[in-house]
């Protein structure tokens, strides 16, 4: 299993749930996440997706804690098992 796999899982899911996986793409902001997941009723999170055992670089944390600290919820993915789970958690009220 590798990065793109999960990632592929992760758009197929986030579709059935009615909702996007945009591939998140910023040339001038290094280390922001792969994927922004906008689900039904406004919910909205970034993705970043990680080959089993992989941990994001020290460019991509930073990151995700300037994003978490604006009030983003920021999930870092490295299999396909903990994608119905972010799912879940964005869809709870």
């Amino acid at each position: 299993m590798n990065e793109k796999f999960i990632e592929h899982h992760l758009t197929v899911m986030v579709k059935a749930k009615g909702g996007i996986a945009a591939k998140f793409v910023s040339p001038s902001f290094a280390g922001m996440p792969d994927r922004l997941v906008l689900l039904p009723g406004g919910v909205c999170a970034f993705a970043e997706l990680k080959a089993p055992g992989m941990k994001p670089r020290a460019l991509q944390a930073a990151r995700h804690e300037m994003l978490r600290r604006l009030g983003f919820r920021v999930y870092v993915i490295d299999g396909i098992e903990q994608i119905g789970g972010m799912l879940n958690e964005l869809q709870t009220p």
